[in-house]
Parts: structure tokens; C-alpha cells; sequence
């Protein structure tokens, strides 16, 4: 028992002298001075040959932190004058009193910020200083620098005929081609085309830069690349068409040659409804598909019921037999316990159905075209072509002058151009038509959305 007092003394007394031993004062760090910047030029303009040559160099003096100095981190920031280094660009070094830049690394960096080419803008340069650990950050002078853009050559060759068109199984004229008005392209610059489109769900397209013509074609690698259907890389006559978006509906596409990059961008979305039958062989997710353009429960398209049939059908609301079906209530109307709906022969109709007041309507049509080029009097007719599935009808219009598409040589159902967009609108305005002989095709067969091509 003496032996562990002892101890327990002996600690004590040890902890007690040792507590009155006097400490070294802490050392103090004075702070750091910031650094000054100084720019090789203040104005730049270099050229394509320019590319890979040093256009600025920026130099700094040592902003003194208490730290070893190759210790030091700075953080070059440029960024467009009157921003205030909001949006900046960043290049970081470490223990380096300077940095550069190729002329290519600066055109980078503008265009990056969305300026135009060939375009001089002001530029902010600093250069913040710290620790390494970003500790004390202490931001120089700022210095300007007049930067003008340049045109690089582009990643994939622009349309020479500076005109650009879509075509495919995903647009509203199918493969046909030459295509419509409705699936050209606007030219934004050089290399940069851009246009809201009619795109049919899991289909494809490709990209031509001269209408009517399979010689040359932008298209992509691999379609199968995940999210390329919504944008992503492309080139020209390559392997592969471009992958659509999954559902239809109208997408912006901007083509960016540039870059060589793509964007489909969804505008508006279409409900769809579908109408497998005997006619297609009882197949929803093969089978043509009603839509509705407002989303309000009322769905339309045209389908051509061929002879030989019994001309039955069904409404499925989705490309299988797992979702809600409708068949015949009677009196025109629709039921999910119903009967198999039917037309009562062959022929091309107008499909139409109202999902929330359950009705619906069948009206069988033949097309034509009527205008000044005929004085408004007796139809020019137009034949159903299965493999395009387009009406086609000629015509010779001695004028220039105006036309209209009508059903079964009346006005109750007719077509024409609201926007002068290549898409036709129900009981719409005229459309416009050249002097000269003419072929004209009219395109029915999509999801509510109705297009023509006049050759």
C-alpha cells in the first residue's frame, strides 16, 4: 500500500514542476502582400495559323505568404470585362510566378463563354494567391486584354449547298425523298443549322445536305451509344442512321458542325393511342398510332384499310395488349367491354376518337387538290401510294397562284398551310405553288400531324 502512494506522489510532484517550466511565445506569420500582374500584350488578334503559338504571357510578383513559396497555389481567372469574375475561367499553378496561353487555348476559353467569332471582346485577368490549402486568398490587379475570336476549321465539313434536310422512318415523310418544307433545316451561321421537327417515336432519320439526293450523308458511328438519341457525336457518311427519341412528339434539332455535336431537344409531346386490327395482323406495337397534339383526350390520324379484309380493329393505349382497350359501345361509341370497332370497306379514313366523352368516328376519303391553278372549280386527283403512303397527284399551274388539299370533292375536310412551314392545318390558309408543272404529295399517315411535298 506505501509503495503505490508513493508513486502517486512522485507523479504529482513531477506534474507540478513541469507546470511551472516557462513556454516559448508562439510564432507569428505576418500576412502576405498581394501579387502584381503584368500582361505580355493587351491585344490579340491572332489568326487560324496562329493556333498553336503563344499569344500571352502573364507574369506575377511573389505575393510574400509565410510559407515556402514553391508552396504557393495562384488561380488565373479571365472573364469578360463588367462581370466581375462571375463566370469565370480558371487555369491553377503552383509555386510558378508566370502561365501562358496559346492562341487556340485563348479562342477556347471565349468561345466556351458563347461569344461570336471573328469578334474582339474586352477580357479581365487576375491572378488570386494562397496557401496551398486555399488559406489567406489575396486577388492581384486586374489587368484587360482585347481578345478577338477566330474560326477554327470545324470538327465535321458544313453542307456545302449551305442547305440541310431530315429524312427518315422518324419524320412525317418517311424515307421519301426529296422531303418536305417541313423537314428542312434553318441555317443559324455557317456551321450551325437548327429546326423544330415532327419526330415519330423509336424510329430514325438521317441528315442530307442536298435534297433528293443519297450521296452524301451525315450520320452517326454507332447508334446504340446509350442517350445518343438525344444528342451526342456525328459525322459524315458514317455507318449508321441517327437513333430518334422514344416517344413522338416536335423536337428541336440543332446540328452544330463546329463541334461536330448534336442536340434533339423534346418542344411538345404527343399522346398517343394505337389501332392494331386485321389489317396489320392484330399487332398494337406495329400498328399505326392516333395522337393528340393539345393532350386533351381527342386523338386523330389517317389509315388505309387495304381490301381483302374484315376491317376490324381495336383502341390500345399503349404499343401492347397491357393497357386500356376500347372496342364498339354502339352508336358510336367506345367501351373497354365492347366488341371488335370496324369501317365498312376498304379505303383510306380518317380516324378519329375522344377518349374522355368515349366516342368515336370513321369517315372514308379520297384526296385532291383545287386552286387557282384549276379556277376553284373540279379536283385535281391525287392516288394513294402504299410504299410512300403519301397521296400523289400533278398538276399545271399557269401562274403563280394558291391551292387547297380537300376530301372527297367538298370542303367539309380540307388542308392548308397556316404557317407556310410545310405542315398543313385543318381548313388552314392557302398554299402557295409556282407556275409550271408540278408533282404533289400528301402525307397523312402520322400520329395528328399532317405534312406535303410539292416537286
Amino acid at each position: 500500500m506505501k509503495s503505490i502512494f508513493n508513486i502517486i506522489t512522485a507523479a504529482c510532484l513531477t506534474l507540478a514542476f513541469a507546470a511551472c517550466n516557462k513556454v516559448d511565445d508562439l510564432p507569428f506569420y505576418k500576412t502576405g502582400t498581394s501579387a502584381t500582374l503584368a500582361a505580355s500584350t493587351t491585344t490579340i488578334a491572332p489568326k487560324v495559323a496562329d493556333s498553336n503559338s503563344v499569344a500571352l504571357t502573364l507574369n506575377w510578383t511573389l505575393p510574400d505568404h509565410s510559407t515556402d513559396t514553391n508552396r504557393i497555389k495562384y488561380v488565373v481567372e479571365i472573364d469578360s470585362t463588367g462581370r466581375n469574375f462571375s463566370a469565370s475561367y480558371r487555369k491553377t499553378e503552383v509555386g510558378k510566378l508566370t502561365t501562358s496561353f496559346l492562341a487556340k487555348e485563348l479562342n477556347a476559353i471565349l468561345l466556351g463563354m458563347g461569344f461570336a467569332y471573328d469578334k474582339a471582346y474586352d477580357m479581365d485577368i487576375r491572378v488570386i494567391s494562397s496557401y496551398n490549402n486555399n488559406n489567406e486568398r489575396l486577388a492581384s490587379n486586374t489587368v484587360k486584354v482585347n481578345i478577338k475570336t477566330y474560326k477554327v476549321p470545324p470538327k465535321v465539313l458544313p453542307p456545302a449547298t449551305k442547305t440541310l434536310y431530315l429524312v427518315g422512318n422518324a419524320t412525317a415523310g418517311g424515307w421519301d425523298n426529296p422531303v418536305s418544307a417541313a423537314q428542312q433545316f434553318t441555317m443559324i451561321d455557317s456551321v450551325t443549322y437548327e429546326g423544330t421537327f415532327y419526330l415519330n417515336g423509336g424510329k430514325q432519320f438521317l441528315l442530307l445536305p442536298l435534297n433528293g439526293n443519297w450521296d452524301n450523308k451525315y450520320s452517326v458511328a454507332n447508334n446504340a451509344v446509350p442517350g445518343l438519341n438525344a444528342g451526342g457525336a456525328f459525322g459524315l457518311n458514317l455507318s449508321e442512321n441517327f437513333p430518334g427519341p422514344a416517344k413522338t412528339g416536335t423536337y428541336k434539332v440543332r446540328v452544330d458542325f463546329q463541334r461536330g455535336l448534336f442536340t434533339v431537344t423534346p418542344v411538345k409531346m404527343y399522346d398517343l393511342f394505337y389501332l392494331p386490327g386485321d389489317y396489320q395482323g392484330w399487332n398494337p406495337g406495329n400498328a399505326p398510332a392516333l395522337g393528340s397534339p393539345a393532350t386533351d383526350g381527342k386523338y386523330e390520324t389517317y389509315v388505309n384499310f387495304p381490301a381483302g379484309g374484315t376491317y376490324k380493329f381495336k383502341l390500345a393505349s399503349q404499343p401492347d395488349w397491357n393497357g386500356t382497350n376500347y372496342g364498339d359501345g354502339g352508336a358510336g361509341t367506345l367501351s373497354t367491354s365492347g366488341g371488335d370497332l370496324s369501317v365498312p370497306s376498304a379505303g383510306y379514313y380518317k380516324i378519329n376518337a375522344n377518349i374522355t366523352d368515349k366516342t368515336w368516328l370513321a369517315t372514308k376519303t379520297t384526296w385532291g387538290m383545287i386552286g387557282e391553278f384549276n379556277g376553284w372549280s373540279g379536283d385535281a386527283a391525287m392516288t394513294y401510294n402504299a410504299d410512300a403512303n403519301a397521296w400523289i397527284g400533278n398538276i399545271v399551274a399557269p401562274a403563280n397562284g394558291v391551292f387547297k388539299f380537300r376530301a372527297n370533292g367538298g370542303w367539309t375536310l380540307n388542308y392548308g398551310d397556316n404557317g407556310k412551314d410545310g405542315s398543313l392545318e385543318e381548313g388552314g390558309a392557302d398554299i402557295q405553288i409556282t407556275a409550271g408543272p408540278h408533282e404533289v404529295r400528301l402525307y397523312l399517315g402520322n400520329a395528328g400531324y399532317y405534312t406535303y411535298r410539292i416537286n
